[in-house]
């Protein structure tokens, strides 16, 4: 019997009249008569789609629904058995209830297997063939719109000329080394990797992610692998998952061809249908938001493909695999911009080659902000690029064009963020473009503005590491327990700082939460100096600037400042005055991007901050430290690196404990005039942390470390000069983790290392003197982690053998330069 033919006897709409009757009448056949029901309801809108279809299935495909069909009429037979059968016999009514039960499971085996994964899919042909006809539509319908002229400048003609080359900006000009290579990467996850179900491709807003997407989905060996059967679906922030679900699961039966999206068919929750087989399919899920979400528009189907386009980065337990999207090259980014602004490919010889590089040097090959910034400047005068080369610089939108359409659509990232994580984005402005910001920065200035501890501030950091607002730049042990935030750095692209001075400098300048400086400038803005007769509101200041002397400076008031940064690039640097009039201040960030450190003049402003807790200091020469000048008594936390600190430690006026009675922790790295301690340190009771690191002439530790009962963190990392740990250290009854990794000339740990009753990591990769290790290590009673080389972890895993909570790691050999960039 054709198939067309069943459908057209009205089999199942009568079968569908029996068991309503059954169900009514047999108290026996009572349940599978009302599971057939629903079977059969669902499937009487799919019969008659493929009976008003006007598909010729395939042999194959035909002879499983004659099978059916059969199936079908053998139950019809049934069911009029059924409602034949008197009451009282009982024997027989058993029998035709479990035949029941039998046609019962046949037809829902049919329903949910064969006839949707594959039968149904034949539909497809037709969607296909509807698609190739609308194909030759629109390009008929475009010939004659570009015939057409209406009034004196055709304006139909010239939008379809402007689609036109928005779309070969998209695809002509992107369509360099870095879309190519993007391209080729996720092609191979897609269609090379059998075990990848879910793909993803992910970015900084406006770099391209949709338009690898796209390209992706126009590739002739990708259309050939999933036979054409691509679906591109947008999903935005605010998605109507019930339609994209219903969108999905229509396209992979069939019915979206019909037009067909109700979601009586859709299984509910995550999608997570089990079928053994089907065709390719390949569905993209563009302009993602959120987890929640994309859970809801998976399926677990083996041939089933999803490629999911998102600003973020989702857990890989998720999208199995993600490709970053990569900015442009150089070359890649004057082609796009010079398209937007002229055109053409290249710079033209009319044009100022100067400043059109400088300006696409700004944009830092994110093809948005090319094309958006370009399209700006075409046709405008040069005095009009120079002005907006300047605004650039000051990170600032050039025109009207720019704000709407770059930085206000990069901003939905931002407002997605919940406040406290957007206003740690905002706290990004505050440091100089093209410079690594060291995450102990960050967290220090979270933890005092935003009322979080460390941990909480990491995981922000994290976020929006995930969602590409900013780079962590990662050590090799970084993320570790106990490893330091100085080891991590952050990077921004420019454009995206761009965006934070942008949202940080609406309104009045003495009212902003944040008052930056976008740009290193020879002076202070002017527009603080005309507004110095109100005290500026301001939680944050952040200072840019080259030497700065006492006669730079101008007299402002801040009474609600809790973080000042001062960034400059000099030999010397008068600190500021109005640091006297911040007595709110929790934080300081002293950081010299020069060559050589800087001698800070006017260290006496330090004596009114009572409140200060945070204190970093980079490339400078401290001064001499005395009670007498620096009496920052709620100092928690102090951070010296790449200073000169051998003045600041006179012990003939030094006191630690008198000047910095709260410390807490205290940070020495790549201090190169170092070579020892001082004994006051030792006297400092409240010290929980002490990391030297890096100071390569530091060569011995003080006989009286012992003191330090409180200390909990000892780092001593790549200090090349250090030969051995005094035995006093066996006093430090609290200490809970110590790193001496790449102590090179070290050569023993000492016997009384046994008494550390509370230390639970050991860092001593990279120690090659070390041979052997003192019996006592085995007395180490809370230690639960040693990372050593190969050379020593023969005996570390002994120990390993009488201590089952033990973990020995071989570390691997790594070599990092990061610190050379600066």
């Amino acid at each position: 019997m054709a198939f067309n033919d069943f459908f057209a006897g009205e089999i199942a709409t009568e079968l569908l009249k029996q068991l309503i009757a059954i169900s009514r009448k047999s108290c026996l056949c009572k349940s599978s008569a009302d599971n057939l029901i629903t079977s059969i309801q669902g499937l009487l809108p799919i019969i008659d789609e493929i009976k008003y279809s006007g598909v010729e299935l395939p042999a194959l495909r035909q002879s499983q629904l004659d099978r059916f069909s059969e199936t079908l009429r053998g139950g019809l037979e049934l069911a009029r058995k059924v409602l034949a059968s008197g009451r009282w016999n009982v024997y027989k009514n058993l029998q035709l209830a479990r035949k029941m039960e039998k046609l019962e499971k046949q037809v829902t085996r049919f329903v949910s297997g064969p006839l949707q994964a594959h039968l149904l899919a034949d539909v497809h042909h037709l969607r296909f063939e509807t698609m190739e006809r609308f194909d030759r539509l629109e390009g008929r319908l475009e010939q004659r719109l570009s015939s057409m002229k209406i009034g004196a400048g055709g304006w139909v003609e010239e939008a379809v000329k402007r689609m036109e080359v928005e779309e070969e900006a998209s695809l002509g000009i992107l369509g360099g080394v870095s879309l190519d290579l993007g391209k080729s990467k996720v092609k191979n996850l897609l269609i090379g990797r059998d075990d990848l179900n879910v793909v993803g491709i992910c970015g900084i807003g406006g770099s391209g992610k949709t338009t690898l997407a796209n390209e992706i989905c126009r590739d002739n060996q990708v259309r050939s692998y999933f036979n054409n059967r691509i679906l591109f679906l947008t999903v935005s922030q605010s998605p109507d998952l019930d339609q994209l679900r219903a969108k999905i699961w229509g396209f992979i039966t069939g019915n979206e061809a019909m037009g067909y999206t109700s979601n009586h068919f859709v299984p509910p929750g995550k999608l997570q249908c089990e079928w053994g087989s089907g065709p390719r399919t390949l569905v993209v899920l563009d302009d993602v938001w959120s987890l929640s979400a994309l859970e809801q528009l998976i399926f677990s189907i083996p041939t089933y493909k999803t490629l999911v386009v998102s600003r973020f980065k989702f857990p890989t337990s998720v999208v199995n695999e993600v490709y970053k999207v990569k900015l442009l090259r150089e070359d890649e980014s004057m082609s796009l911009f010079c398209h937007s602004a002229f055109g053409q490919k290249s710079i033209p010889p009319t044009a100022d080659e100067s400043l059109v590089k400088q300006i696409v040097s700004e944009c830092k090959g994110l093809p948005l902000a090319l094309k958006v910034i370009g399209a700006s400047l075409r046709d405008q005068p040069e005095m009009y690029w120079a002005s907006a080369k300047k605004r650039l610089l000051r990170g600032e939108p050039i025109c009207e064009s720019h704000e709407n359409k770059l930085l206000e659509r990069m901003a939905v990232s931002v407002e997605y963020l919940n406040k406290k994580v957007k206003e740690c984005f905002l706290d990004l402005g505050s440091f100089p473009e093209d410079k690594k910001i060291p995450l102990d920065v960050l967290i220090n200035m979270w933890v005092e503005i935003h009322d979080i501890d460390e941990e909480e501030a990491f995981a922000i950091l994290v976020e929006l590491s995930d969602k590409n607002l900013l780079t962590l730049v990662k050590d090799a042990r970084a993320g570790d327990a106990y490893s330091s935030f100085y080891e991590i750095c952050v990077t921004q692209h420019d454009v995206l700082r761009d965006l934070a001075l942008h949202l940080s400098n609406r309104g009045d300048v003495n009212e902003r939460k944040r008052l930056l400086m976008p740009r290193r400038d020879a002076e202070l803005p002017r527009d603080w100096e005309r507004n110095t007769d109100q005290p500026f509101n301001a939680q944050i200041v952040s200072v840019h600037t080259g030497e700065m002397r006492e006669m730079d400076w101008f007299r402002m008031e801040f009474p609600k400042a809790e973080v000042l940064i001062l960034n400059f690039s000099s030999n010397e640097y008068f600190l500021p005055p109005f640091i006297d009039d911040m007595p709110k201040l929790r934080a300081l960030i002293v950081i010299n991007y020069g060559t050589s450190e800087a001698t800070l003049q006017n260290f006496s402003v330090f004596t009114n901050l009572a409140n200060l807790r945070s204190l970093w200091l980079e490339k400078v020469s401290v001064p001499q430290l005395s009670n007498a000048t620096v009496p920052l008594r709620n100092l928690r936390k102090l951070s010296m690196v790449f200073c000169e600190v051998s003045n600041s430690f006179d012990p003939s006026v030094l006191d630690l404990p008198q000047i910095f009675p709260r410390l807490s922790e205290l940070v020495i790295d790549h201090c190169d005039d170092l070579i020892k301690l001082p004994l006051s340190i030792c006297k400092v009771n409240s010290l929980q942390s002490l990391s030297i690191t890096n100071c390569h002439r530091l060569c011995e530790l003080p006989a009286d470390l012992g003191m330090l009962r409180k200390l909990q963190i000892l780092r001593l990392y790549a200090c090349p000069e250090l030969k051995m740990l005094h035995p006093s250290i066996g006093e430090l009854v609290a200490l809970k983790y110590l790193d001496i990794s790449q102590c090179v000339n070290m050569r023993c740990l000492p016997r009384e290392i046994g008494r550390l009753s509370s230390l639970e990591k050991i860092d001593m990769r990279e120690c090659s003197q070390i041979e052997s290790l003192p019996r006592s290590a085995a007395l180490l009673k809370s230690l639960r982690r040693v990372i050593c080389d190969d050379e020593v972890s023969g005996h570390w895993k002994n120990v390993e053998k009488a201590k089952p909570d033990l973990h020995v790691q071989v570390a691997e050999r790594s070599y990092c330069l990061d610190w050379l960039d600066g």
